[in-house]
């Protein structure tokens, strides 16, 4: 478990990506570029990220015009938690409705 992160700097630029969403539409890099963006690193299996659905839920209804976008990076293979039907489960449970 890592002990210490590092947060980019705000403003940081969008590194360009390509994943599939839950739905099984792809995002791009592209798709998100030109306005404000919260970038969060989920998982269904952390009690950390858990604890933190309906604050985050919350934070995101206080402001409306904030794009965000839910990465997670686990191996599903190890966490079968963060597989991506477990992790549907888990927007649904939060009300999370980014990409």
């Amino acid at each position: 478990m890592a002990v210490e992160s590092t947060m980019a700097p705000l403003g940081s630029p969008l590194p360009p990506f390509t994943l599939p969403d839950l739905t099984g539409r792809t995002v791009s890099s592209t798709d998100l570029a030109g306005s404000p963006l919260l970038v969060a690193f989920l998982c269904n299996h952390c009690p950390y990220v858990r604890h933190v659905e309906s604050g985050l839920r919350q934070v995101l209804a206080a402001h409306p015009g904030l794009r965000v976008v839910g990465i997670c990076s686990n191996d599903a293979e190890a966490y079968p938690e963060d597989r991506p039907a477990r992790l549907a489960e888990q927007a649904e449970r939060a009300g999370w409705t980014f990409p």
